[in-house]
């Protein structure tokens, strides 16, 4: 019996170390998410500033590809 009971409270330790890890994973994709979504929106932003700036011209998504 007593076996049992450390076999169970090595098995909680394991995943108690596990769940931590993935939290520490989980947390750390978050902060790159958060970061990347505001470097994108910068990015967003400043083209759409060029844009503005180049009025007139045909926007460069908006072009036909040479081929055609």
């Amino acid at each position: 019996m007593e076996q049992r009971v450390q076999a169970a409270e090595e098995q909680i330790a394991h995943l108690v170390r596990v769940v931590e890890e993935l939290s520490d994973v989980l947390a750390r994709q978050a902060g790159d998410i958060e970061r990347l979504s505001r470097r994108v929106g910068l990015l967003l932003e400043r083209e759409a500033e060029r844009e503005a700036d180049g009025a007139g011209g045909i926007p460069l998504a908006d072009q036909r590809p040479p081929h055609w």
